[in-house]
């Protein structure tokens, strides 16, 4: 499989298979665990639940084929984001006692988190006019870091 290049100009996911591989870890157990939700979710939670974590892996890979690091980062923003959803349609799986344990599934979101973030920063020295993309402080305001 030719994947592109991630920003730095090198071939496939160099440097990204560690945090791709874990989402599609996270993918995997999504999957798993939404079998058991009821029918009646099939088009709601569970659809929301799966595509969503398929978001992960997806914008990660989109995100290294891009030419700029302002692009990369901004895939990585938006996997963050789509990590940021799948943690609270657990949550609303718990409180509606769909789900019970969801502590692997925590475990990598948590994992995820850390890797998107270390890219990110990484990025960010690299890049400093870019920070701005990169600095979501909250889902509905952007801040620039200063460089």
């Amino acid at each position: 499989m030719t994947t592109g290049g991630d920003y730095e100009g090198t071939s496939g996911f160099a440097g990204l298979a560690v945090v791709w591989q874990e989402s599609i870890s996270l993918v995997k157990e999504i999957y798993a665990v939404t079998r058991s939700l009821p029918d009646d979710e099939k088009f709601g939670l569970t659809s929301q639940m799966r595509r969503a974590a398929v978001f992960v892996p997806r914008n990660i890979a989109e995100g290294a084929a891009r030419g700029s690091q302002r692009e990369f980062a901004q895939f990585l923003v938006m996997a963050r984001g789509s990590l940021s959803e799948r943690e609270t349609q657990i949550i609303i799986a718990k409180e509606l006692n769909y789900l019970t344990e969801t502590a692997r599934i925590e475990a990598i979101i948590n994992s995820i988190f850390r890797l998107l973030g270390g890219r990110l920063n990484n990025v960010r020295k690299k890049s400093p006019l870019d920070s701005c993309v990169t600095a979501h402080l909250s889902p509905f305001t952007t801040y620039c870091l200063p460089s």
